[in-house]
């Protein structure tokens, strides 16, 4: 119960201290902390101012008893109660810190005293307070409807005339310490409000910037990409806006990047499909159209041997018709692919490509026996590789290719080096989207399974690509 309910006020705390603004609560910050240690420096200079004048005037209030004692010696000696009377009636008038005095004989009886005549002596106080046989004097403290009183009793005539006794009280003490308490309290009221002026400029140069970033984050959202934050200073917000700034530079640098890759789709998959027209019309309808004359011939023939002529040619023709259009849809989409895997599917084109481009590649698997990865994965690896073994060809001048896909439980890595002229990477990154479509388009293809592409080469010194795909959610 007790941990729900503390629960239940930390979440509170929370709710409000999340709704408010910053200013808000670094003006709080500002004014809890100057109000508490003004609070907390009043109490402990209270306390300490308090009992240093308590001490002092106890002080004073003994070496006053003791010399009225010594005074009234000869007073008592000579029973001059009257002379007794005004000295100690004289010390009350002009010392305000007494309360009262009075002087007792040996055997306690009141000699003289200053709260007026007869009845009017408080009752008990002589008891009140003895002092102890051989004491040079004695203090205790008497609470009264007045206050506390400080009573202090010293022998007369070392107590052989007598003990005089004083009650001082503190109320000068105390005024003295409630006049600085008042004095500091007006000064935290000002240094208070002095901190909140300067604690409102300061709030108003660290909130600025951030509505400003704010502002800008919102132009962001709705892909206005020429939103930039004013940098005001060099302090941790202006590196927020410079970091922003950054961010959003390489935004619009996507932006422009995807908008162009979509493009370039667009008219690849135009040129395709004018490609597959063309290579339907030119190859496959020929064919066909050669079919039907021989077909016709066929029809025609006269004798049994040029017919058996005539259909090795169309069985011919039909077989370099099938291979066409098999090698149409393999470069569409390798059927392999989906029914043997990536491996299958990598061995088929690199056969190929030995064929059609004369370069000598290698290719080495490890941990992927038998093994079937995600078909997203399968397709983005294998059309990487693809793109990879094509500018390797285009590009490199290279006379061998090494292909190595290692597989572990959780990560697929794959490298292809090649030993050609090389480039330099950053020069190539740094140029216009369309030099380097096939580089990006590897890159997309690797962020859109989760992984990552990496590319190492340099002129002379040939190139290598690292593709890592996690494999762990798949």
């Amino acid at each position: 119960m007790r941990w729900h309910f503390l629960h239940q006020a930390r979440e509170r705390f929370w709710e409000i201290a999340g709704g408010v603004s910053v200013r808000t609560k670094i003006l709080g910050i500002v004014l809890g902390g100057t109000v508490l240690f003004g609070l907390t420096t009043i109490l402990q200079v209270r306390y300490a101012l308090y009992h240093v004048l308590v001490a002092r005037t106890q002080d004073w209030g003994i070496a006053m008893a003791s010399d009225l004692a010594a005074r009234s010696t000869d007073l008592i000696l000579i029973n001059d109660l009257m002379g007794l009377h005004r000295l100690l009636q004289d010390a009350v008038d002009h010392n305000p810190e007494l309360r009262y005095a009075f002087a007792l004989s040996p055997e306690g009886e009141v000699l003289a005293h200053t709260f007026g005549t007869g009845p009017e002596f408080p009752v008990g106080l002589v008891e009140a307070h003895p002092l102890p046989p051989g004491a040079s004097y004695h203090l205790q403290p008497l609470r009264t409807p007045e206050g506390v009183i400080w009573d202090i009793a010293v022998p007369v005539f070392r107590g052989q005339a007598g003990v005089l006794r004083l009650g001082l009280r503190d109320t000068g003490v105390r005024a003295a310490v409630d006049a600085l308490t008042v004095r500091l309290l007006l000064t935290t009221v000002a240094v208070s409000a002095l901190s909140i002026g300067i604690a409102l400029f300061l709030t108003h140069l660290i909130v600025r910037p951030i509505r400003g970033l704010v502002a800008m984050t919102e132009r962001v959202a709705r892909r206005d990409f020429t939103a930039r934050a004013v940098v005001w200073a060099k302090d941790e917000i202006g590196a927020l806006a410079q970091a922003f700034n950054a961010m959003v530079e390489e935004l619009a640098q996507q932006e422009r990047m995807r908008a162009f890759y979509i493009q370039r789709i667009i008219e690849a998959q135009e040129e395709e499909r004018r490609r597959i027209a063309r290579e339907l019309h030119d190859e496959t309808g020929q064919a066909l159209a050669s079919l039907r004359v021989g077909l016709r011939n066929i029809e025609q023939a006269l004798d049994p041997e040029t017919m058996r002529s005539r259909l090795q040619d169309m069985y011919r023709l039909v077989d370099e018709t099938l291979n066409r259009v098999r090698r149409l849809a393999f470069e569409l989409r390798p059927s392999v692919l989906d029914d043997l895997g990536l491996v299958a599917a990598l061995e088929r084109y690199i056969r190929d490509y030995r064929e059609r481009f004369g370069i000598e590649v290698e290719m080495q698997v490890i941990g992927l026996d038998g093994r079937r990865i995600p078909p997203a994965i399968e397709t983005a690896v294998y059309r990487i590789v693809q793109e990879a073994l094509t500018n390797a060809a285009k590009y490199a001048g290279c006379q061998r290719i090494s292909v190595l896909l290692q597989a572990s439980p959780r990560l697929l890595s794959v490298i292809v080096e090649d030993d050609g002229c090389g480039f330099d990477v950053d020069r190539v990154l740094r140029e216009e989207p369309g030099n380097r479509l096939g580089i990006y388009g590897m890159r997309e293809r690797a962020q859109l399974v989760g992984g990552s592409l990496a590319i190492e080469s340099a002129p002379g010194q040939g190139t290598t690509i690292y593709l890592r795909v996690p494999l762990e959610d798949s």
